[in-house]
């Protein structure tokens, strides 16, 4: 007798624990990251989470703007590296087509050398000395050294023709299909630069691919340029430009603040959430503020949120772990911060450190200064 009635309270017990654990699953089953409420960057108040099972506490979508500058010269402007064939006149005491010759299997060769604009943006012609071409385009040099030669010759014309083109160099770096140095003999744009590297392997990582130009990261979206179609992003390109394109292999987070081993943190093949990232990167024993840790998400090169997360919530089991994405920057603030600016201030140390491997919106937003 007393067996059996142990054999029920045993199933009733069984019972009961998986009607609370499918009714755990069923409360969290549908739960997204939440419905959030928008604050706007500087305020020190932090709105609630709108939504029961969010830890997000605060979001805002920040932008900034396309490039957008004029058209350049539809004439390629002359430049230091650059080989000019220079012919005054026909008279080759005046000219730059000088023979130079070579041997080969063929025999003899005669090619004529033409004259290299130098690092002063300078030619040096016999007999007129030097003259200095550098940023002309070729009619214009044609009218300058027209002018130096009337001093010689009479009625003297004058032909400019470039033979090499070596001073507005384009560099594909990445996944192109043929990637390297370029080197541009007219205006082009990002599209027409793009399709110098023949295209892009399958690993290739369009949401990172970036314009790099005097060192700085572009407010343009490759990405939306190539998928969609959007021309606001076809910019015209630069001499000493850079075009890069990750592959998609490393995908990494970042985490500063109160941890023992700020910096990257690699995202598994299964996805990686905000309380494993913390603990790889160890947090401190003392001296953080779990109630509001920060994340700047970049959404595209223009675009990103910056989230406010209860970390609490998760730990106390209220809400569901917050998933990080590609390129996320976690920061656990050391104690309570009034306002992004304050966050931000406090990590660009660390966004600078580690800047070549983040994402082109922080870069931007952050770093361009």
């Amino acid at each position: 007798m007393k067996l059996n009635k142990f054999i029920t309270s045993a199933i009733l017990s069984t019972l009961l624990v998986i009607f609370l654990i499918l009714a755990g699953c069923a409360m969290y089953r549908d739960i997204s990251p939440g419905t959030v409420a928008k604050i706007p960057i500087g305020e020190s108040n932090v709105a609630s989470g709108t939504k029961t099972g969010s830890a997000i506490v605060a979001e805002e979508v920040v932008t900034v703007f396309p490039l957008n500058e004029p058209a350049p010269l539809p004439e390629y402007t002359i430049g230091s590296g650059d080989v000019l064939f220079i012919n005054v006149s026909g008279k080759p005491e005046f000219s730059s087509l000088t023979n130079t010759t070579s041997y080969s299997e063929l025999g003899k060769i005669q090619a004529p050398s033409g004259s290299r604009v130098d690092g002063d943006g300078k030619i040096h012609l016999p007999y007129l000395g030097e003259i200095p071409v550098g940023g002309l385009t070729i009619t214009q040099a044609q009218r300058r050294i027209t002018e130096v030669a009337k001093k010689y010759l009479n009625d003297p014309w004058v032909i400019v023709e470039v033979g090499e083109y070596k001073s507005h160099p384009l560099y594909l770096l990445g996944q192109f299909r043929n990637s390297g140095t370029f080197y541009m003999d007219r205006p082009l744009n990002l599209l027409q630069g793009i399709a110098l590297g023949n295209g892009y392997d399958n690993t290739a990582d369009l949401s990172s691919a970036r314009l790099i130009r005097d060192k700085k990261t572009m407010p343009v979206d490759i990405s939306d340029l190539l998928t969609k179609g959007d021309q606001r992003h076809n910019v015209w390109l630069k001499p000493g430009d850079t075009i890069y394109i990750p592959d998609n292999k490393n995908r990494l987070v970042f985490v500063f603040g109160a941890v023992k081993k700020g910096g990257p943190v690699s995202i598994p093949p299964g996805g990686l959430t905000l309380p494993q990232a913390i603990a790889n990167a160890e947090l401190r024993d003392t001296g953080h503020d779990f109630r509001y840790i920060r994340i700047i998400r970049s959404l595209s090169t223009t675009r990103g949120e910056l989230i406010v997360v209860d970390f609490d919530k998760i730990l106390r089991g209220e809400a569901m772990p917050f998933v990080l994405q590609q390129g996320d920057i976690v920061y656990v603030p050391k104690s309570g911060l009034g306002n992004w600016n304050d966050a931000i201030n406090e990590i660009l140390p660390s966004l600078q450190a580690f800047s070549a491997l983040l994402q082109p919106f922080v870069s931007i937003k952050y770093l361009s200064d």
